[in-house]
């Protein structure tokens, strides 16, 4: 399998599979930054050059961590920030805001965070419903055209939202929660995106542990809020993830080698986001690349996963609402 792939018609050569350091800010328990680093800088050496960050992920403390691992390093990276999320300073969520004057604003901290000239690709993380997508995308195209953004992309945005951004300026990527057990990109989202020659970016790809049999770890462990994790839900999808791992265990795979491979084999011209805090996990997953499924490998594994196997929606109703990749 080739190791590199290109970020759609427009956009740069990245590794097959990209870092996403989200994990790497408490969102999911407690990180040590020491390991962080070395799983970055681990990356790195391993042929993965997409680093994908947030400016609100731990509230500017992830971008921070990249610029600490990257130090040095700048020129073997492809870093992906997305903006727009608000947090109050108690961990709450504060809605999207997406305005020109506000994402001009983002950018400007952003850079300074990661203590870099120039950021490779800037996206909203959430469509503004008060903000029309041209205004967005047009204000990015205006820092493009100033020299801090290189590229634009996307995040969790349906197909004709797509569209009408891609007509402002070109898209390289759009980042989309994709894994075995959230394949509701598949029916339009990805359709599209061919169409139009973008690629798409996809984190969820382990489905925030759960399918490598990963367990809410208490206060501030986001997953304590998601149905998927919790209640009579729960019980149900411990039984699927048991199912997935035997699976996986047949093939000498560990369940996220093998929930790589799946998105690997199913999406081959798409990138998979991977979360890992260390090294160890790093190089767990790296391994699905030596281990591609085939054709029947992947029908099989449909039929023991099949789209309405795992209970629960990825978010709480009201930040499913939020979604205009739900709406195709």
């Amino acid at each position: 399998m080739t190791k590199t792939t290109k970020l759609g018609a427009h956009g740069p050569e990245v590794g097959r599979i990209g870092l996403g350091c989200m994990a790497m800010s408490g969102i999911y328990g407690q990180t040590d930054d020491a390991d962080s680093i070395r799983a970055i800088q681990a990356a790195l050496e391993l042929g993965i050059n997409l680093i994908d960050t947030g400016d609100f992920y731990g509230m500017g403390h992830n971008e921070m961590l990249v610029a600490k691992a990257l130090s040095g390093r700048r020129d073997r990276a492809i870093i992906s920030v997305k903006f727009g999320a608000m947090r109050g300073p108690d961990n709450s969520w504060g809605g999207v805001d997406t305005r020109p004057a506000a994402l001009k604003n983002f950018c400007a901290y952003s850079l300074k965070r990661l203590g870099v000239d120039v950021i490779d690709i800037y996206r909203p993380a959430r469509l503004d419903p008060a903000v029309p997508i041209e205004d967005t995308v047009g204000a990015i195209a205006d820092l493009v055209k100033g020299g801090y953004v290189r590229y634009i992309g996307l995040s969790e945005v349906g197909s004709e939202t797509i569209k009408r951004a891609a007509a402002v300026h070109p898209i390289v990527d759009v980042q989309l929660e994709y894994a075995i057990a959230t394949r509701g990109p598949e029916a339009t989202v990805f359709p599209t995106l061919a169409q139009l020659g973008i690629s798409a970016t996809l984190y969820g790809v382990f489905s925030r542990g759960l399918l490598t049999g990963g367990k809410t770890t208490g206060k501030g462990d986001l997953r304590g809020h998601m149905p998927r994790f919790a209640g009579a839900a729960g019980a149900t999808n411990a039984d699927v993830v048991g199912r997935f791992a035997a699976f996986g265990k047949q093939r000498d795979m560990t369940p996220a080698q093998l929930a790589i491979a799946y998105v690997l084999g199913k999406q081959p011209t798409l990138v998979p986001l991977v979360g890992a805090k260390t090294e160890a996990h790093l190089r767990d997953a790296l391994g699905a690349l030596d281990k591609p499924l085939s054709a029947a490998d992947i029908t099989a594994l449909e039929a023991v996963v099949p789209p309405d196997a795992i209970a629960g929606t990825r978010y709480a109703p009201a930040q499913m609402a939020h979604l205009d990749s739900e709406r195709g």
